[in-house]
């Protein structure tokens, strides 16, 4: 009698140059959590999974700029509005035996009271308030996150900025966010993310800031 024993190489000995981008599939979930242990928890790799497909994504310098100016400006806006927050960066979230995704950005607002003190997820925990994704526009990430229940979840990719919101456990489009109602972000955010390659982040930051006071 012979049995067949998968064969998988750790996650940590896989090398991808950044702006890669791996799909790999028929990964079980206990496969999963082997690969989230190997790397730890400071990665730079990006790691979504959903049904048995597993992607993994290493950014460019680029991605990350977008990321992190648009993480402030959403700091800024809530500033503004003079509501509080706690940011949970790309911390993995999951929903056991089916989906984990690590956004880009994320953030608790509704409930950041909440989560003022965790230093690690309980399984009874929501998902993020609003979740960033800077290039990643693939179909299992989007499912990942309806799984996950997530809210609110913002896409840049190349110069635009998709907004898609929950309903009936499916994401539908939108042009407005429920978060910052009556901000165009689809323009703001574009348009400062370029601004940025022009006059560096912080200028940017400072230039957007004194704008938003002033509506």
């Amino acid at each position: 009698m012979s049995a067949t024993i998968p064969f998988v190489i750790p996650i940590n000995q896989i090398s991808l140059e950044p702006g890669s981008q791996v799909t790999i599939t028929d990964i079980s979930w206990p496969e999963f959590e082997t690969m989230l242990q190997q790397l730890g928890e400071n990665h730079s790799a990006r790691l979504s999974y959903s049904k048995g497909i597993l992607e993994i994504m290493v950014p460019l310098p680029e991605h990350e700029r977008a990321k992190e100016l648009i993480s402030d400006i959403v700091k800024i806006l809530l500033k503004l509005t003079k509501r509080k927050y706690e940011p949970f960066g790309s911390t993995t979230f999951k929903k056991e035996g089916i989906a984990g995704v690590e956004p880009d950005a994320c953030f608790y607002i509704k409930n950041y009271q909440r989560m003022i003190s965790r230093r690690r997820l309980q399984p009874d925990d929501p998902p993020p308030d609003l979740a960033i994704e800077c290039d990643l526009t693939s179909k299992t990430t989007l499912e990942a996150y309806q799984t996950i229940k997530v809210p609110e979840l913002w896409i840049y990719d190349s110069g635009n900025l998709k907004i898609y919101l929950l309903q009936n456990d499916k994401y539908i489009h939108s042009q407005m966010s429920p978060t910052f109602p009556n901000i165009n972000l689809t323009q703001i955010i574009p348009d400062a993310v370029e601004r940025s390659w022009q006059v560096g982040s912080f200028q940017t930051l400072e230039e957007l800031e004194s704008n938003m006071k002033q509506l």
